[in-house]
């Protein structure tokens, strides 16, 4: 693997967790922690497009942005910063490997995104009262509790 490769799926990783970390402890809610650390990136790589080589100037916004998509799931689906940074580090591979598939098409990232994030919440996990389950099962358990109060 390349040292190219490497900074790029660190980048998936850091977007997500840092989308994470200012979504759900800071309390800046998921858009707008989302935008803002994607205009910080996203600002810096065009204002100074020649601090890194041109493969990492054009792609570390992309799958930083991507990532940063990771990051603004809900706390009561995934609470688990490890299950976050595997999420970015599926993204950050899926990136890397079918970028080609995607061009084109728009929504890509948030398609990867989301893939990369149904892919982590398949693991079982134990959850706070010491019982397997996964994060499908989570998300499915909040999608009816909001159906039945309708």
């Amino acid at each position: 693997m390349y040292p190219e490769q490497i900074i790029l799926i660190g980048t998936g990783i850091v977007g997500a967790l840092g989308t994470f970390i200012l979504n759900t402890k800071l309390k800046q809610g998921p858009v707008r922690a989302s935008a803002l650390l994607a205009l910080l990136v996203g600002g810096f790589f065009y204002l100074f497009p020649d601090t890194l080589p041109l493969q990492l100037s054009q792609n570390i916004p992309v799958i930083f942005i991507g990532g940063t998509f990771i990051g603004m799931v809900s706390s009561r689906v995934v609470s688990n910063y490890l299950l976050i940074a595997l999420s970015g580090l599926i993204f950050s591979f899926f990136y890397l490997n079918t970028s080609k598939f995607f061009e084109g098409y728009g929504g890509a990232l948030g398609t990867a995104a989301c893939i990369s994030l149904l892919a982590t919440l398949s693991i079982p996990f134990l959850n706070k009262k010491k019982k397997v389950t996964n994060g499908i099962l989570v998300l499915r358990k909040q999608l009816f509790r909001k159906l039945k109060k309708r």
